[in-house]
């Protein structure tokens, strides 16, 4: 990671930008996580629109894999919705003067809400397919139809929040403002078991000069890696009906 330091003296830090990033604004704050969390979340929503679609309503065994992968997405989005909710919209609504600004967070939190509904809406249909309830083919239709939707909220609010609320950050936080956020409101919502496998996920499909952006040192990211290429065999399991370049 570089700086750049700016007109006024400050240091501005090089932002991580990755595909289908919309935008990075400059800053004193390295939020390479958030970006990283996005660039998973984009993934995972081309990949569960495009199986939605494409797996056989009466492949059980392949649905009850979507069903776990579909927990780990799930559950992710969730923890990382609820640290910005109880940590970062507040502590920005703090520090700005209200406002454009203050409506721009305002419309963080109400986006969330949107979403949570459409999460509850997959969920019931991936855990429906892997129970091999009845009208199997009808509940594959309207997770089809759900999942896509999410799909499109989700990847609107990404974009709105890398452009605008991002841009709140670098004004009104320092880089220790954001350690503390993660420390107090991302990094306390995993259990020491749920760490590797959030680790393997948000590793899948990085390019390397993303990887050397994964908080925690060397050592984290050396054991990121081994634990990679098992969930890339598992991917292949639970996504085959889906082109390799879905998510990509």
């Amino acid at each position: 990671m570089t700086a750049v330091i700016r007109p006024d003296g400050a240091l501005d830090v090089e932002q991580l930008v990755l595909p289908r990033q919309t935008a990075a604004p400059a800053g004193p704050v390295d939020p390479a996580g958030m970006y990283l969390m996005h660039h998973a979340f984009r993934r995972d929503l081309a990949l569960f629109t495009a199986a939605a679609a494409a797996t056989p309503a009466g492949d059980q065994a392949c649905w009850k894999r979507l069903q776990r992968r579909w927990a780990l997405f799930s559950g992710v989005l969730h923890k990382h919705h609820h640290g910005e909710d109880s940590g970062l919209w507040p502590l920005l609504l703090e520090r700005t003067a209200g406002g454009e600004d203050a409506a721009v967070l305002h419309a963080m939190a109400a986006e969330h809400e949107h979403i949570d509904p459409l999460l509850r809406a997959c969920g019931a249909g991936f855990s429906g397919l892997a129970a091999g309830t009845a009208g199997a083919a009808d509940t594959r239709e309207a997770l089809a139809g759900h999942v896509t939707e999410l799909r499109d909220r989700l990847e609107a609010h990404l974009a709105h929040e890398e452009r605008d609320a991002m841009a709140l950050v670098q004004a009104y936080l320092t880089q220790h403002d954001w350690e503390r956020l993660d420390k107090e409101h991302f990094t306390p919502d995993y259990s020491p078991r749920e760490v590797p496998a959030a680790l393997a996920w948000v590793m899948y499909g990085l390019p390397p000069r993303a990887v050397r952006r994964i908080p925690g040192g060397p050592v984290l990211r050396a054991v990121g890696g081994l634990l990679v290429r098992r969930f890339a065999r598992a991917e292949r399991r639970t996504f085959r009906y889906v082109a390799p370049e879905a998510g990509a």
